[in-house]
């Protein structure tokens, strides 16, 4: 029992410390992803330990102790998504209609036909704006019954599982498409005219994830991100960002994109809000996001039910409160984050200026 309990051990610290270097590589990005999973072997393995291990031994000893750091270092990253955490975006304090801008981001997965099942979700929840990924034109036809009453449309239908919709009832100004990194990655961008009037700089983001089968490593994906949220530090305007990020929320790219953006995440004190796997429920971890600046708080986050793609949906309402969002404050960005986004984003011939 104890070389069966130490070569999990020792799996567990591979698993926990090859996150920390600097290597972009899917085999090692991908260790970011299941830190709550680690963490649970973590503390079923401290109880076997516990029951098994001679504490006559040092052996014994340094196994639990190297247990214990990977459990703490674990949790570490994913308590903040948790609601034992303070709330990084603050509740809203009072309706405003005119204000409040609702939401709903859906994976659809080009090969999903379920479409009746987001139509029923989006009838459901009547969000402003609806942003689909892995749209393609068939995808396109079911979805432009939403024109009826979501008459501002942007559509980039693809069949390489990066293409982007967005229906909204709000007015979108200045939109474009872009394609920042990669030739077949495309991006939405534009400004959100709220029912008050206040303008919203959106951008919608699907950068293609590191794996076997995409990019062998993470630098698109990072260079993607990071160069947004560098163009968005530059603005002090009211800013909103969702997608499928294909990265976790507590992997050390979406820490620093956090940072340098200056953007809140309103799941910090609330919860997971686990968005991938739809089919897998021991194998979650969120991968579709939203971000937002200092000027809203939030009325409502969560996941909605299967649709048939390998992601859930994700609805957040939010209401434009400047005044109430002055108290609220995310994670800053030292010198030292500054030049590791710039040095991550210069990995790629994408520069702050191709960003709205």
């Amino acid at each position: 029992m104890f070389e069966a309990l130490g070569v999990v051990t020792l799996f567990l610290v591979l698993a926990t410390c090859l996150p920390l270097l600097p290597i972009g590589h899917w085999s090692v990005r991908g260790f970011d992803f299941p830190r709550l999973q680690f963490a649970a072997i973590a503390t079923l393995l401290l109880i076997l330990q516990a029951y098994f291990l001679s504490f006559a031994s040092i052996a014994s000893w340094l196994m639990v102790t190297a247990t214990l750091g990977c459990l703490l270092w674990q949790l570490w990253w994913v308590l903040p998504y948790t609601p034992v955490w303070r709330k990084e975006v603050h509740s809203c304090q009072s309706q405003d209609s005119d204000n409040s801008l609702s939401i709903l981001v859906s994976n659809v997965l080009m090969t999903n036909r379920n479409s009746k099942a987001l139509l029923a979700l989006i009838h459901e929840h009547n969000p402003d704006v609806v942003i689909t990924l892995e749209s393609d034109q068939w995808w396109q036809d079911q979805l432009d019954v939403l024109l009826a009453q979501r008459p501002h449309s942007i559509k980039c239908p693809l069949d390489n599982l990066y293409g982007i919709h967005v229906y909204s009832r709000l007015a979108i100004e200045n939109s474009e498409i872009r394609y920042l990194v990669e030739d077949d990655v495309p991006s939405i961008h534009g400004d959100l005219v709220l029912r008050s009037g206040n303008i919203v700089r959106v951008h919608f983001l699907h950068p293609a994830p590191p794996s076997p089968t995409e990019n062998s490593h993470s630098t698109p994906r990072d260079a993607e991100l990071l160069v947004v949220a560098r163009r968005v530090a530059e603005q002090s305007i009211p800013t909103l960002i969702t997608g499928d990020l294909n990265d976790v929320a507590w992997s050390r790219t979406t820490r620093l994109f956090r940072k340098v953006s200056g953007l809140l995440d309103p799941r910090i004190g609330r919860g997971l809000f686990n968005t991938f796997h739809a089919d897998y429920p021991l194998v979650r971890w969120p991968l579709d996001h939203l971000f937002h600046s200092r000027h809203f708080t939030l009325n409502e986050i969560r996941p909605l039910p299967n649709i048939g793609s390998d992601h859930f949906p994700l609805y957040a309402s939010l209401t434009f409160s400047p005044q109430q969002g002055r108290q609220q404050q995310g994670i800053n960005a030292d010198a030292q984050d500054k030049q590791q986004a710039q040095e991550i984003a210069a990995q790629k011939p994408v520069t702050k200026e191709d960003v709205l």
